[in-house]
C-alpha cells in the first residue's frame, strides 16, 4: 500500500529537517496520540475480558480464560500473511479507521455475552482487527516522519504500546471504586471498563481520520477487483523479499530467535526468584519492574544518540548484549547482581525493539511494508508462545539432568553453586539470544562480502 503523505503547505520541508524533533510532524503526533489512547483502552479491555471469562467460566474459570487467550493468539498465526496482503492492497487510512470502529462495536456487545464460546468469538474478532491495525500503522509511519527521526518515532511507539499498561491497570482498579460509588458491583466495573475501551477506539479512529494520507496508486487506477492468483503472487513476493533482503532477514532472525530466549524469562522468572534468590512474594514483581526501567532507559538513550549510531551493527550488538546480560543475571545468586543484569538486559532489549522496527521502516519498500510487518508480528508471537510453552518443560528436564549428573549442585573447593533446573533453562535462553546475534550478523555480513 502506498498511502503517501499529502502535500504539505509552504515551510513543511523545514519542518522535516534534521533539526526538528519527531513531534515536529503534527501528523505523527496525531497518530501517536491515537496509539496511546487505543493501547490504554486495549489494556483495560484485556483485563475486563479476563474478568468476564472468569465470571462466566463457572466451575472451570481457568479453562475459560485459557480459551479466550488462545483466541487472541491463533488468528495472528494463520491469517497474518493474508492480512499483510490486505494491508498492502487497500487504503490503509480507511483500514485503520474500520478496525477501530469494529473493535469498539465488538467491545460494546461483550457485556451481553453469557457463554464462553461467545466470548471466544468476540476475542477472535478483536484479534483479527488488531492483526490488521498493527501492520497498517507501521506501514504509514515512514510517510509521516523523516528518515532521521524514525528511531525516535519507534521509541515513542514502544512507550505507547507498553507504557500504558500500568496506567490502564490503575484505571481498571479505579473503575471498581467508581462503580462502588455509583452503588454498582464488580459487574458494573467491567461494563464501565468495556465502555471506556470502546470510547478510546472511537477517539483513535477520529484522530486517524484527520491524517493527510493519499490513496494508493491502485485506488487511483480503479483496480478494485480481487484476483486470487495475484494475491498468491503478492504473498510469494513478500516472502521472497524477506529472504533476499539482508536487513529484513537480520531483523526477523534476530527478533524471532531472541524472543525464544527472552520470552522464557516470563514463565521462569517467578520460579528463579523462589528457587534461587528466595526474594519473597515481591521478588518477581521487582524483576519485572527492573526490566521495564531498563527498557525505558535504553529507549531514551537510543533516541538521544540515534544519529551517531550505525543501526545495523548496533542492532546486532544489542541482541548480543541482551544474551550476555541474561546469562550474567541467572548465573548470579545475589539479588542485587541479578537485578543489575536484568536492568542491563532491559537496556539492550529496548534497543533491539526500536532498532529492529527502524531498520524495517528504512529498508522495506513502501508497497511491501504490510506483508513484512505482518510476517514480523507472526514470527514474534510464535516465538514468544513457543518460549512460554516450552520454558516449564525445559526447567523440569534440566532439573532431572542436573540431579542425575551433579546432584543439583557444583562444588569447587569452598565455592558452591546451586543447579536447579530453572537456571539451566535460562542459560539455554541466553544462548538462544547469543545465537540470534550471530545469525543476524551473518545475514548482514554476507552482502558486505559480495560488495567488497
Amino acid at each position: 500500500m502506498n498511502d503517501l503523505a499529502a502535500p504539505a503547505p509552504n515551510g513543511d520541508e523545514s519542518r522535516l529537517s534534521r533539526s526538528h524533533p519527531v513531534f515536529g510532524s503534527p501528523e505523527f503526533l496525531r497518530l501517536w496520540i491515537a496509539q496511546i489512547v487505543s493501547a490504554f483502552g486495549d489494556w483495560i479491555g484485556f483485563l475486563a475480558i479476563i474478568e468476564i471469562a472468569r465470571r462466566i467460566g463457572g466451575d472451570q474459570p481457568g479453562s475459560a480464560i485459557a480459551l479466550v487467550m488462545l483466541a487472541r493468539v491463533l488468528p495472528g498465526f494463520f491469517l497474518a500473511s493474508v492480512g499483510g496482503i490486505i494491508v498492502d492492497r487497500v487504503n490503509r487510512k480507511r483500514l485503520l479507521i474500520g478496525c477501530d470502529i469494529l473493535r469498539a462495536g465488538v467491545l460494546l456487545t461483550i457485556p451481553l455475552i453469557e457463554r464462553v464460546w461467545g466470548l471466544v468469538l468476540a476475542s477472535l474478532l478483536l484479534e483479527l482487527a488488531t492483526s490488521l491495525w498493527g501492520p497498517a500503522k507501521e506501514a504509514i509511519v515512514p510517510n509521516l516522519v523523516p528518515k532521521e527521526q524514525l528511531t525516535a518515532a519507534n521509541s515513542l511507539s514502544l512507550i505507547a504500546a507498553y507504557g500504558t499498561f500500568p496506567l490502564a491497570a490503575g484505571a481498571f482498579i479505579g473503575l471498581a471504586k467508581f462503580a462502588e460509588w455509583l452503588g454498582g458491583s464488580s459487574i458494573g466495573q467491567v461494563e464501565w471498563a468495556l465502555a471506556l475501551d470502546a470510547l478510546t477506539f472511537l477517539i483513535a479512529a477520529a484522530l486517524i481520520a484527520t491524517l493527510p494520507l493519499l490513496k494508493h496508486r491502485r485506488d487511483r487506477d480503479k483496480a478494485t477487483s480481487i484476483d486470487l492468483s495475484q494475491g498468491i503472487r503478492e504473498l510469494r513476493e513478500g516472502w521472497s523479499y524477506i529472504a533476499i533482503s539482508p536487513q529484513v532477514r537480520a531483523v526477523l532472525v534476530g527478533l524471532g530467535t531472541g524472543m525464544i530466549g527472552g520470552g522464557m524469562l516470563i514463565p521462569l522468572g517467578a520460579v528463579f526468584n523462589d528457587v534461587v534468590l528466595g526474594a519473597g512474594n515481591a521478588g518477581f514483581g521487582t524483576i519485572l519492574v527492573t526490566l521495564g526501567l531498563g527498557v525505558a532507559v535504553g529507549v531514551t538513550a537510543l533516541s538521544a544518540i540515534q544519529r551517531r549510531l550505525d543501526k545495523e551493527h548496533t542492532f546486532v550488538a544489542s541482541v548480543f548484549g541482551s544474551g550476555i546480560c541474561l546469562l550474567f543475571a541467572v548465573t548470579s545468586s545475589d539479588t542485587f547482581l541479578t537485578l543489575a543484569g536484568v536492568f542491563a538486559m532491559g537496556i539492550f532489549a529496548g534497543s533491539v525493539y526500536v532498532l529492529g522496527f527502524t531498520l524495517l521502516h528504512e529498508n522495506v519498500e513502501e508497497q511491501l511494508r504490510g506483508r513484512v510487518f505482518s510476517a514480523l508480528y507472526t514470527l514474534v508471537r510464535f516465538c514468544l508462545l513457543l518460549s512460554i510453552t516450552v520454558g516449564g518443560f525445559l526447567s523440569d528436564g534440566f532439573n532431572w539432568l542436573f540431579d542425575v549428573l551433579f546432584d543439583n549442585e557444583v562444588t569447587v573447593g569452598s565455592w558452591a553453586m546451586a543447579l536447579p533446573g530453572v537456571r539451566g533453562a535460562l542459560w539455554m535462553a541466553s544462548s538462544f539470544m547469543l545465537i540470534a546475534s550471530v545469525l543476524a550478523w551473518i545475514s548482514l555480513r554476507v552482502p558486505e562480502k559480495k560488495s567488497s
